[in-house]
């Protein structure tokens, strides 16, 4: 994608909604730590239902300690693979407190050696909690770039190095949010729904797909 292409794809994106969030719902940095850990395999929707109680409770490492692996456990037992997750939490949490001042670190490397957080779990957490310009790419973003054009690899970290050097300021803080969301309700995994995409003309996806049956029906001249 052209560098003039690039910058029309953000802007058009940008404004619909000029300041994104992730969707989950956090308290402070240790609970945004410990949703973006559970969120794995998981969906945004079902980790907040698991999470909305929890951190009314525990909103500190150590009450997650106190709270323990089973407590823990009864709380997230609706989200997919909650042994583990419940595990990584509890001894995240205690590595927190033993080495870090019970403050979740603004590094990466510091935040990878967590247990259960991965290069873009810290991502996510460097972004939200603490303004870093990184690009958290989950399934939804490596779907995005490949199929638009906006940044194609085979992997993750391709992907992620290429957004890096393709997305230009003012954009580079909230690229990954507006990314996202475009892949999670519009540029669909199955069928994207490009009738009604903002950036459409600017995206090397073939074919476009159009508007369902029922859909056209209620499309006015104009709409």
């Amino acid at each position: 994608m052209k560098k003039a292409d690039v910058v029309e794809f953000y802007s058009r994106l940008a404004e619909d909604n000029p300041s994104p969030e992730t969707e989950l719902e956090y308290v402070n940095d240790f609970t945004l730590l410990v949703a973006v850990v559970l969120s794995a395999q998981s969906t945004d929707v079902g980790v907040n239902k698991a999470t909305r109680l929890l951190f009314q409770e525990v909103q500190t490492p150590e009450a997650m300690v106190a709270l323990g692996e089973e407590g823990l456990r009864e709380h997230i037992k609706t989200i997919g693979l909650f042994n583990s997750k419940a595990k990584n939490v509890i001894a995240l949490s205690e590595k927190l407190i033993a080495e870090h001042g019970s403050q979740v670190p603004a590094d990466r490397d510091a935040l990878e050696q967590l247990p259960g957080v991965g290069r873009k779990t810290a991502n996510v957490v460097m972004n939200c909690a603490f303004g870093a310009e990184t690009f958290a790419v989950d399934t939804h973003i490596f779907r995005v770039g490949n199929r638009t054009g906006l940044a194609r690899g085979k992997t993750p970290l391709a992907v992620e190095k290429k957004l890096d050097k393709a997305t230009p300021q003012p954009f580079r803080l909230h690229a990954h949010h507006w990314l996202i969301l475009h892949g999670r309700y519009v540029c669909k995994a199955r069928t994207p729904e490009c009738w009604r995409c903002k950036v459409e003309d600017l995206c090397a996806f073939r074919p476009k797909s159009s508007a369902p049956a029922h859909r056209k029906a209620k499309l006015q001249p104009g709409d």
